[in-house]
């Protein structure tokens, strides 16, 4: 079991340095997080959004029981669709 742990412990500052990367070479159709972050006045729901894409991501990062694969495709899911996916975090994928 130590094993299992010492694995996954040294894929997590991997996939925390990827994380930035990722949210860097986003690039859909639609207002990402990365398009919602340039723009110098999004409003007040944009704030939210932000807000609440960066929460679910801080807590996706924090957890421990996950598996690397389920995280990355969460993240990726946050980030590509910054008000489904984190609605979609919020209510499903969190334990």
């Amino acid at each position: 079991m130590s094993a299992v742990n010492r694995s996954s412990s040294s894929i997590r500052p991997a996939l925390a340095a990827l994380l930035p990367v990722s949210l860097l070479l986003v690039g859909c159709g639609g207002p990402n997080l990365i398009e919602r972050l340039s723009f110098g006045n999004w409003g007040f729901w944009g704030t939210v959004v932000i807000v609440l894409d960066l929460v679910a991501l801080i807590d996706l990062l924090s957890d421990e029981t996950r598996e690397t694969t389920s995280m990355a495709i969460w993240a990726l899911l946050i980030i590509f669709f910054p008000v489904g996916g984190v609605l979609l975090y919020f209510f499903i994928g969190r334990d």
